[in-house]
């Protein structure tokens, strides 16, 4: 399971208030309905919790388009952003080229932009091991909640660094 060994997210409630001053962004494929779905879903609903209401959601075709989406709210200073996306294996190269864009874009744009890009873009061999990782009821990891919670922690830590 890939889950195993996962740091256990969670925001120390005296950061609360700072999440509700950032500004976060979701770009988010079409893809495989389902999936997406709970993946958009479980990952609003985590940063409901830690106070960001209402986070920007930009929904792009497919994968491949994660990173222009993305790059477009780094460009307005988004303070994390969190891309979501689900490709699954199929006969042809396909699946590679388009998880390697989709990987190596959305790293690129982090490392240049230095904005958090939380990656929550699943890459299957098959539709049932998507599901496993949605958040659906009898899914085995949550991994909207998982990108979500990962971008803005990690903004929460590079906003720190000018406090020292």
């Amino acid at each position: 399971m890939s889950g195993t060994g996962a740091p256990q997210l969670v925001v120390d409630p005296a950061d609360l208030r700072k999440c509700a001053q950032l500004r976060v962004g979701i770009v988010a494929a079409q893809w495989h309905t389902e999936v997406m779905d709970a993946l958009l879903d479980n990952a609003r609903e985590a940063l409901a919790e830690i106070g960001i209401a209402e986070p920007r959601v930009l929904r792009v075709p497919g994968c491949f388009e994660l990173p222009v989406a993305a790059y477009a709210m780094a460009k307005r200073r988004y303070d994390a952003i969190i891309a979501l996306g689900v490709v699954v294996r199929g006969g042809t190269p396909h699946f590679e080229y388009v998880c390697r864009a989709a990987t190596d874009g959305l790293a690129k744009l982090a490392v240049e932009s230095g904005i958090p890009v939380g990656f929550g873009v699943l890459t299957c061999d098959t539709e049932q091991q998507a599901l496993d990782r949605a958040g659906l009821p009898g899914s085995a990891e949550d991994k909207g909640r998982e990108a979500a919670l990962s971008a803005v922690a990690t903004a929460l830590t590079l906003k720190g660094l000018g406090e020292h």
